[in-house]
C-alpha cells in the first residue's frame, strides 16, 4: 500500500527511454534472421544498404510521423488563390513535403536499387504508419512497374523515368485513380469517357476515390467512347510548365475526404473535363493491366505495411506491459496478458516471415513478366490476394490489443502512436480489393484451374513440410468448398460455404506463414 503523496514523482520515462531507443534494424533479431534467411547471399550486402534508412525510421522519422499526422497540421484543399483564380492548390505542411523528399531521394524503384533492398527499406518504412509516405509508395511503385512494361512512347517513357529514377534529384509521385461512385471494387462499370481528339486522348467524368491526389501522375481507368472495354491512361497533374502556375491538367478537385484512418493523405474527388491522358497498352487490356500489374503491386505491399505495423505494435506493447506495474507486479506478469504479448509477437513474426517468403516467390513470378512454372505463378497470384486478406485483418487484431497493454493510456493520441496506426491499419482492410470481392475471387481462380492444378495438389504444393494430418485435412476441406458451384447465388447451401470459405482462407494462409515461420526459427 502507498501513503498520500500530492507531489505524485511518477514517470514514464523507463518506457520512453526503452521505446524511443528502440533500433529497426540493428535491435531487432527477428527481422535480421529473416534477412539471412531469405535473402540468401545478399543478406549481408541488404543489411548494410538499408543502415542508413533503418537509422532514420528508426528515430527522426518516427518523430515526423507523428508531428505530421497532428490535427493543426491536417492537409487541406484551397480551391481560388487570392485574385480568385480556380487553382484547387493541396496544402500540406512543409514537414510532410520534406519527409516525403527524404524518402523518396532513396530511389526505391529505380532500376538499379535491388528488389531485397527495396523491401527490406519498405518495411522499415512502414512501421511508422502512413505519415503520407506508405500510400504514395504503393502507388508509385504500381505506376512505375506498369509503365516499366508499357511505356512505348516519348511521353510514357518520360513519365516512368520521373518516377524510377527521378529528374534532378526530384522524384515524381504516381497514384491510381480507378474507383467511382457507382461501381467501386467493379471496375468494369468505370463511366468515365476517353475521347480520341486531334490526335490526343482527353478525358472526361469523376472518379469519387482518389488518393494520392496530390500525385504527378495517376493511372485512370476509362472507357474510350463507344466502347465497353476498360482501358488505361496515364495522365499528368500538370502538362508541362504548368505547375508552379497551379493550372491542372483539364481536371478540377471537387473535395478531399474526410477519412478515419491515413488522415495525413489527401484523398480527393476529382472531376475531368478534357485531360490530356496517354494510353497505357492496348484499350481493350485496361482491366487485365490494372489487376494484374498495379493492384498485384499494391495488395503484396499492404502485406509488408501490416507485418511492419503489427512488429512495432507488439514491441511496444511488451515493452509498456514490462515497464508499468499494477497491483505489486509488472503487466507483463499476469498470465492472461503474457498470453496476448505471445500471441501478438507470433502473429507479427508469422506475418513478418510469409511476406519475406513470397516476396521471395514473387520475384521469380513478376507481373507482366513469363514465368516458367506455371504452378509457381498461380500460387503467387492466389497468395497475394489471401496475405492481403489475412495480414490487414490480423494487423487490426494486434494493434487493437496492443493498446489494451496500454489501459486508458491506449486510446491517448498523443501517448502512443498506435491509435493512429490503428485507423491507418483499418484503411489498409478496405484498399486495394476488400475482403469480400477477394474471397470470391480466390474461390473462382481455384475453379478455373481445377483441370490441370487441383485444389488438393495446390494445398499439397502451399503447405510442404507442414505436419501431415493439418495438410490432408486442408486438401479436403478446401476440395470440398471449391465443388460449391459458386459464391454469387443467395441461398442457405452458399451462405454456409461462403461462412466456412471465408474461415478456411484465412486459417489456410495463417498456416502458411507458420511454415515460413519455421524457416527462419530453424536457422
Amino acid at each position: 500500500m502507498s501513503l498520500p503523496d500530492r507531489n505524485n514523482p511518477y514517470n514514464f520515462d523507463e518506457f520512453l527511454n526503452r521505446r524511443d531507443a528502440f533500433h529497426y534494424l540493428r535491435d531487432d533479431t527477428f527481422l535480421q534472421s529473416a534477412i539471412d534467411q531469405f535473402c540468401g547471399k545478399q543478406a549481408n550486402a541488404i543489411k548494410q544498404a538499408v543502415e542508413a534508412i533503418a537509422e532514420r525510421a528508426s528515430f527522426r522519422w518516427k518523430k515526423l510521423a507523428d508531428e505530421i499526422a497532428s490535427p493543426e497540421k491536417r492537409v487541406y484543399l484551397q480551391h481560388f488563390d487570392a485574385h480568385n483564380r480556380r487553382v484547387d492548390r493541396i496544402v500540406r505542411p512543409a514537414d510532410a513535403l520534406g519527409f516525403q523528399k527524404e524518402i523518396y531521394s532513396e530511389a526505391l524503384f529505380s532500376r538499379s536499387t535491388p528488389l531485397w533492398e527495396r523491401f527490406v527499406k519498405m518495411f522499415l518504412i512502414y512501421q511508422n504508419g502512413e505519415a503520407n509516405t506508405a500510400c504514395p509508395l504503393t502507388c508509385t511503385e504500381g505506376l512505375a512497374e506498369l509503365l516499366d512494361v508499357y511505356a512505348d512512347t516519348p511521353e510514357l517513357v518520360a513519365m516512368r523515368d520521373h518516377l524510377q529514377e527521378g529528374i534532378d534529384g526530384g522524384y515524381a509521385v504516381g497514384a491510381q485513380f480507378i474507383s467511382e461512385i457507382q461501381g467501386g471494387s467493379d471496375i468494369p462499370e468505370v463511366r468515365v469517357e476517353a475521347v480520341e481528339e486531334g490526335g490526343e486522348w482527353r478525358l472526361y467524368g469523376k472518379k469519387f476515390f482518389c488518393s494520392v491526389a496530390h500525385a504527378d501522375y495517376a493511372v485512370v481507368a476509362a472507357k474510350p467512347r463507344g466502347s465497353e472495354s476498360v482501358a488505361i491512361f496515364a495522365v499528368p497533374a500538370w502538362l508541362p510548365g504548368a505547375k508552379g502556375n497551379d493550372k491542372r491538367n483539364g481536371c478540377t478537385i471537387d473535395r478531399l475526404k474526410w477519412k478515419m484512418g491515413t488522415c495525413e493523405l489527401p484523398t480527393a474527388e476529382i472531376t475531368y473535363d478534357g485531360a490530356i491522358a496517354y494510353p497505357i497498352g492496348a484499350l481493350d487490356r485496361g482491366l487485365a493491366n490494372v489487376v494484374e500489374i498495379v493492384l498485384t503491386y499494391s495488395r503484396v505491399t499492404i502485406g509488408i505495411s501490416s507485418a511492419a505495423t503489427m512488429t512495432r505494435a507488439a514491441r511496444e506493447a511488451r515493452q509498456y506491459a514490462e515497464f508499468r506495474q499494477a497491483f505489486g507486479r509488472s503487466v507483463a506478469d499476469f498470465p492472461i496478458a503474457a498470453h496476448q504479448l505471445d500471441a501478438m509477437q507470433t502473429t507479427a513474426q508469422r506475418s513478418t516471415a510469409g511476406a519475406f517468403k513470397l516476396f521471395g516467390m514473387f520475384q521469380r513470378n513478376l507481373p507482366g513478366k513469363t514465368s516458367s512454372d506455371k504452378h509457381e505463378a498461380f500460387d503467387v497470384r492466389e497468395l497475394v490476394m489471401l496475405q492481403k486478406i489475412t495480414s490487414s485483418w490480423d494487423a487490426v487484431d494486434v494493434i487493437r490489443s496492443a493498446m489494451s497493454m496500454f489501459g486508458g493510456h491506449g486510446i491517448m493520441e498523443d501517448f502512443s502512436s498506435l491509435p493512429r496506426i490503428f485507423r491507418d491499419a483499418t484503411v489498409n482492410e478496405l484498399w486495394e480489393g476488400p475482403r469480400n470481392v477477394l474471397l470470391w475471387q480466390i474461390h473462382r481462380d481455384l475453379q478455373k484451374v481445377a483441370s490441370w492444378y487441383p485444389p488438393k495438389e495446390f494445398v499439397a504444393r502451399n503447405l510442404n513440410g507442414a505436419d501431415a494430418s493439418i495438410v490432408e485435412s486442408m486438401a479436403n476441406e478446401m476440395e470440398n468448398l471449391t465443388a460449391h458451384p459458386n459464391l454469387v447465388d443467395n441461398d442457405d447451401a452458399t451462405r454456409d460455404v461462403c461462412v466456412q470459405w471465408d474461415n478456411f482462407c484465412h486459417r489456410f494462409f495463417q498456416q502458411w506463414q507458420t511454415q515460413a515461420l519455421a524457416d527462419i526459427t530453424q536457422l
